[in-house]
């Protein structure tokens, strides 16, 4: 299913008066469940029809994960456009695309997000040397997420 159809549904959940909404589309089957507290918890499950398998995704959580302080270093702060896996190089085993300590431009790949089998180049919209890398490689990341700090 399409990620702009999920945030469609979930934001046609949060805007109404409804509980809990299935759909099933092919063999990918999502059901979100508004939480009765507060109108912003939400959860979305992914179910694959023949491997039933699901994945939570409380908004709330990563709303309160954000808003936490982190220690980290002075700088441009480079956050993560989506939500997916971080990866630091093109391919196991090749090299990463940066260290700490590298000078980067404008434009120069810093890593790779992959997001429904799809491979996203994130590049540096700033230029400078590589303060922090605050992610490690194969981790999932959220949007908004600091990945690097360029100085």
């Amino acid at each position: 299913m399409d990620l702009r159809k999920l945030k469609t549904l979930i934001d046609l959940v949060a805007e109404s008066d409804i509980a809990e909404l299935e759909v099933t589309e092919g063999e990918s089957k999502v059901r979100i469940v508004k939480s009765s507290g507060a109108p912003q918890n939400q959860v979305v499950m992914m179910q694959p029809q023949p491997a039933p398998q699901t994945i939570t995704a409380p908004v709330a959580a990563a709303a309160q994960s954000a808003a936490a302080p982190a220690a980290e270093p002075e700088g441009h702060i480079v956050k993560s456009p989506m939500v997916g896996t971080f990866y630091r190089a093109s391919a196991p085993g090749n090299p990463p695309f940066i260290e700490v300590g590298a000078s980067v431009k404008e434009g120069d790949t810093l890593c790779i997000i992959e997001a429904m089998k799809l491979l996203n180049e994130i590049d540096a919209d700033v230029s400078g040397t590589v303060k922090a890398i605050l992610v490690e490689n194969g981790q999932p990341v959220e949007f908004g997420q600091p990945l690097f700090v360029i100085g």
